[in-house]
């Protein structure tokens, strides 16, 4: 079957890359795999036959009966035919973890990840191919040209280490740009340190609203000037020069103060 323009479908083929993969993942008995966007089963062939067990999910529903006819091949496998953005992870990792692994599509890439935040605790690490430029993005530092909003969000919540990149030509129609894959690690609850999980997204997300705004001027209808100074910040620095520590420490001193959340637009 040919891939999807329309479900940005670009399948994996290369057999070095996908031993990579496989090999970074390193799949150890007992642990509950979630595949996301298995397509043609590229990645989900070699890890039934290294693990025995997994579950994916697939939104296109040509694709459901080839991979079903994959179950019991090379191990069980659990095919889930739902929008993934739909899936509840923490009731699927039900009393334990799970471990998420996938060729995300890179339309929606963005939604996914944050989607994935959401159920972090129930997720022990994340093995994603994304788009070179959003992998860069990830794991941004303060001071790039390319920390942003999603640099603050993902590691606030999760290490993020880029693995490997991944030409277009180890896929099937190529696509017009680099890939990576990367490995999401949520860190533990108790260490995020984060009080308000809304008002720190909240914060972030007004930040960066505007990028050459300085903070004072970005965050003007949440706090004023001096409430930035005493979270440690100049209110006349920029969101790309302030680090992930220091967001979480200004969300946290404007929920200590009883800062209201208004509805997001």
């Amino acid at each position: 079957m040919p891939p999807k323009k329309s479900l940005g479908q670009h399948f994996l083929h290369d057999a070095r890359v996908i031993d990579d993969i496989v090999l970074a993942i390193d799949p150890r008995p007992g642990e509950r795999i979630v595949e996301i966007g298995p397509g043609q089963g590229a990645l989900t062939i070699p890890l039934l036959r290294r693990h025995g067990a997994l579950t994916v999910i697939e939104f296109d529903r040509d694709l459901i009966d080839p991979l079903r006819a994959l179950d019991g091949r090379d191990g069980a496998l659990e095919v889930i035919h739902r929008d993934v953005l739909a899936v509840d992870f923490s009731a699927l990792a039900g009393n334990g973890q799970i471990r998420l692994v996938g060729n995300l599509p890179y339309n929606i890439s963005s939604p996914i990840l944050f989607h994935c935040l959401d159920h972090a605790a129930h997720i022990a690490d994340m093995h994603f191919m994304l788009q070179k430029e959003v992998v860069e993005r990830m794991a941004a530092a303060p001071g790039s040209k390319v920390y942003g909003r999603l640099s603050v969000m993902l590691q606030a919540y999760c290490t993020v280490e880029p693995l490997l990149d991944v030409p277009p030509a180890a896929f099937r129609p190529p696509p017009q740009v680099d890939s990576a894959v990367v490995r999401l690690v949520p860190r533990p609850v108790a260490d995020i340190g984060i009080a308000d999980a809304a008002l720190f997204a909240r914060v972030v997300r007004e930040a960066f609203g505007q990028r050459r705004k300085t903070l004072r001027n970005a965050l003007s209808g949440m706090c004023d000037a001096a409430a930035i100074a005493r979270g440690g910040i100049d209110p006349g620095a920029r969101a790309e020069q302030v680090g992930v520590d220091d967001f979480i420490a200004l969300a946290n001193r404007l929920a200590d103060h009883g800062q209201p959340v208004a509805p997001m637009p």
